[in-house]
């Protein structure tokens, strides 16, 4: 992809020069083998505190495993990565993990392992769910809810945690448009008014523009551009037909 130089752009990559330098994410050369397979080929980036993140990509290009080494689930199999030592990181798989108990008990549990009173758990768990819109829902096996509601359960989940920083693979896939607006309103009252580090995969335009500040597009497992949203989304508009890897926004 061919980027047309400006003094916006150059500014702009000044500044991520300078965040470079307090970066809590920081990748070099990271690459990831599964057998034959390349999933991520030589990445390099950096993430500040604060940055709203989104990485866009066609189907395989990478997306879920880089949240996966971020969050360091997956080691790379060479180059080096840079976590943050001390804070509270929270990963939201595409379809999230539902323990085989009530929503209550699914946001209280994590609570009750951090040394919190049982009771004390519980009553914020009631208080997480009604912030997410399930407070009616709270003594409902987790695993009998929508897409949207598990979504939104692990939203509380993450909210009680206090996370300094989300990881999201693909929030609001699979879900109607009403779904989708809840969990996009959530995760922007989550990250308003905070220092919050935002991560996410996506192939929805609209939630590119609503949540992000910066877009990373990814194909055959690297880095192919590195863009301000406001820089990817005129370029996406100039150049649409030739941004094969990001055709699947919609």
């Amino acid at each position: 992809m061919n980027l047309a130089e400006d003094p916006q752009s150059t500014a702009r990559t000044r500044d991520r020069a300078n965040k470079d330098m307090r970066a809590l994410f920081k990748l070099d050369q990271v690459s990831v083998c599964f057998g034959a397979t390349q999933a991520l080929q030589s990445v390099s980036l950096s993430i500040a505190a604060g940055d709203r993140v989104v990485l866009v990509g066609p189907n395989g290009s990478g997306k879920t495993t880089l949240l996966r080494v971020l969050n360091g689930l997956i080691q790379p199999s060479s180059g080096t990565v840079q976590r943050p030592a001390t804070s509270r990181q929270t990963l939201l798989f595409q379809r999230p993990y539902m323990l085989r108990t009530t929503a209550q008990h699914n946001v209280a549990l994590g609570l009750w392992l951090r040394g919190a009173r049982w009771r004390d758990a519980c009553k914020q768990a009631n208080e997480a769910l009604a912030r997410v819109g399930l407070a009616a829902l709270a003594q409902r096996n987790a695993r009998a809810l929508s897409a949207g509601q598990q979504q939104r359960l692990a939203l509380a989940r993450a909210w009680v945690a206090a996370s300094d920083v989300l990881l999201l693979d693909e929030p609001t896939s699979s879900m109607d448009s009403d779904a989708r607006l809840e969990v996009e309103s959530l995760l922007a009252e989550f990250t308003e008014g905070r220092l919050q580090t935002l991560v996410f995969s996506s192939h929805t335009l609209e939630l590119v523009g609503r949540l992000a500040t910066r877009v990373i597009c990814l194909e055959g497992g690297r880095v192919r551009a590195d863009l301000s949203v406001e820089d990817f989304l005129r370029q996406r508009a100039s150049t649409e037909s030739k941004l094969s890897l990001v055709g699947e926004l919609r």
